[in-house]
């Protein structure tokens, strides 16, 4: 079928004049990896969660975070680290990289984040950290999971890529008491780099130790050694490093985006609201609001077909296509990724309410740049082809 108009897409980055300026600048300047720019990123990001005395760190992606946070936190051969199964692969492949095993468990179907439930249930003797994952935007019970992790001795490292700027308990995602908090800048993120992220730490010595660790194990980082006043080309290895460092390219651009970030939320906000609104008499069930007095960052905008509607999700998502509106699904759960299911003989069984999500979920476009005429177009389009 031809697509009738302009493709609509999925996800769009809303790059203004001032990213274009501020990479043009750092371009100029002669400083393009790891310098001045990352440090300015990183200070502006602590002050943005209104805790300057947060340790921020400036990685090169989400994941590379993760890995650092894990890391850091002493996880290895013998440990186990519980995660969703309904999440992107980072979230659990990183424990892997350490050797250590993943313990997936199923979601809260009211709002689609890990269940507390499941999480102490899952709990065993060589159960060492915790990483909950703040899905599309909407916090995870974090209350009931700190609570957990203190009362059992475990770590707690927030996979934040979904969730800036969130609340919870009326506290931005990244100043709660977990152990570190790791946001993503990828292109459809909430705000962007191009490839990024940030950790952030109240704990001085895994913040010493991911930033030892972010740069080949150097007791001295290059911006460091190359800005010094006095001879400074001597450094030791004092681990076997990985190389996450962010760029100041990219950093370059997240200083403007940061700025712009209560005004993506508020525009996201009113993409989500209007849908909501336009999903009345279809079958299909809106996602999760925030709780009363609580921010949702509306990262993703993700119904579910309800019982009895006329097609099924797969041929929903080729009609749409069909009338040139891009659309994904988040997530195909882990315990149908062959790695996941073969290693740990998962079914689909063990995780009734991600299944039953995954099965009737699809993710609307939703950005920054959406315009009401986008809005609507979307709305017209499942209306004609849910018939």
């Amino acid at each position: 079928m031809p697509v009738s108009q302009a493709f609509l897409p999925f996800a769009l980055p809303d790059i203004g004049e001032a990213e274009i300026a501020e990479v043009v600048d750092t371009l100029r300047s002669g400083w393009i990896t790891t310098g001045p720019k990352a440090k300015r990123f990183e200070d502006d990001f602590s002050a943005f969660l209104g805790t300057p005395a947060l340790h921020s760190l400036a990685v090169n992606s989400a994941t590379a975070g993760l890995h650092l946070a894990l890391e850091a936190c002493g996880i290895g051969p013998g440990d186990e680290v519980i995660t969703t199964t309904h999440t992107f692969t980072a979230t659990a492949e990183v424990v892997r990289y350490l050797g250590a095993d993943v313990k997936l468990v199923d979601i809260d179907p009211a709002t689609l984040c890990i269940d507390p439930n499941e999480v102490e249930r899952a709990i065993t003797r060589k159960t060492r950290a915790v990483i909950p994952v703040h899905y599309g935007g909407l916090a995870a019970d974090m209350a009931a999971i700190l609570d957990i992790a203190r009362r059992h001795g475990l770590r707690v490292i927030e996979d934040a890529a979904h969730a800036l700027p969130a609340t919870s308990a009326g506290r931005l995602i990244g100043t709660l008491d977990s152990d570190a908090t790791v946001f993503s800048f990828y292109a459809n993120k909430t705000i962007t780099t191009g490839e990024g992220g940030m950790i952030v730490t109240r704990d001085a010595k895994l913040a010493a130790r991911m930033r030892t660790m972010r740069l080949h194990g150097m007791s001295r980082d290059a911006f460091d050694r190359f800005t010094a006043k006095v001879p400074s080309w001597y450094y030791e290895i004092v681990a076997p490093g990985f190389k996450y460092n962010l760029t100041d390219i990219a950093a370059a651009i997240g200083i403007h985006q940061l700025k712009r970030a209560e005004v993506y939320r508020r525009q996201r906000e009113a993409v989500a609201a209007a849908y909501t609104d336009g999903l009345a008499g279809m079958p299909l069930l809106a996602p999760p609001q925030a709780p009363a007095g609580e921010t949702h960052s509306w990262h993703l905008y993700v119904p579910r077909l309800r019982e009895g509607a006329a097609i099924g999700r797969d041929m929903l998502i080729e009609r749409l296509f069909a009338d040139g509106i891009g659309c994904s699904v988040h997530y195909i759960p882990l315990h149908l990724q062959p790695y996941w299911r073969d290693r740990y003989g998962l079914a689909p069984e063990q995780f009734p309410h991600s299944q039953r999500a995954f099965e009737r979920m699809l993710s609307l476009p939703i950005y920054p740049r959406m315009t009401g005429a986008d809005v609507d177009r979307v709305l017209r389009s499942l209306r004609a082809a849910l018939g």
